[in-house]
């Protein structure tokens, strides 16, 4: 019975590329999400020279062939590279060629979407509402988290939610800056590129697309219906 389920669904190699997607997905999402929201705060409410500037490195991935992103975080962040050598030299950090160097790119890539929907989030919000805690005496750190936070929270897990299903089918920058090791860096996308290079590979290959589909949609759906649900209860609080 064992034996059917792995080799009727997933095989054990096809399973470990799915849970390191998961894996990287996760861990790229949570340690990105507090600087999205930093940023997408100060690009909807910052007024300062080089806004502009800051808008579009932030969305230079999404314009960028995934290749020459992946490229340059290995000019950076490969052990030879400007901040990947002090990282090495000093804590002994090492990402190329290493499953956390997929967790930078996957948060690389997913960014944008990311700042995108926290942005739109709080530009949503009127101004006049924190203006009015403002002038009540209360601080700025006490007025975004209890006015502002919470009226953008759909958009903050609208963000995260997409951009965990972005770093799912990560592959460009990914395969270029960790390359593509069965059982280190090989993700979900990786395997089916892999299975597609060799004959007979096109079964697990298709098992995969099937997995990486079934996640997207979910994904999706999953953002939309707690968008609507934490709007409901912000609204009727």
């Amino acid at each position: 019975m064992t034996d059917w389920f792995w080799t009727g669904w997933l095989s054990p190699e096809e399973w470990q590329a799915v849970a390191l997607s998961l894996r990287v997905a996760f861990w790229s999402t949570l340690l990105s999400l507090p600087f999205g929201i930093a940023v997408a705060l100060l690009l909807a409410r910052g007024r300062f020279p080089g806004h502009g500037l800051l808008n579009g490195l932030v969305h230079l991935p999404l314009i960028l062939p995934p290749v020459v992103t992946g490229y340059l975080l290995l000019l950076t962040f490969g052990r030879r590279g400007t901040i990947g050598a002090a990282l090495d030299s000093w804590f002994g950090i090492v990402l190329a060629f290493r499953w956390t160097g997929a967790v930078l790119a996957a948060a690389v890539m997913a960014f944008p979407l990311m700042v995108r929907a926290i942005r739109l989030a709080i530009e949503a919000v009127d101004p006049k509402l924190e203006q009015a805690a403002a002038t009540l005496g209360a601080p700025r750190l006490w007025v975004f988290l209890t006015v502002t936070l919470p009226l953008i929270l759909p958009g903050i897990l609208a963000g995260a939610i997409l951009a965990f299903a972005k770093a799912m089918g990560e592959f460009g920058a990914t395969i270029t800056f960790v390359s593509n090791i069965p059982g280190q860096t090989q993700t979900l996308p990786s395997a089916i590129y892999a299975f597609l290079q060799v004959p007979g590979g096109e079964g697990p290959a298709l098992r995969l697309a099937a997995v990486a589909i079934v996640i997207a949609m979910a994904a999706l759906l999953l953002s939309e219906w707690v968008s609507r649900a934490v709007a409901r209860r912000v609204a009727g609080s």
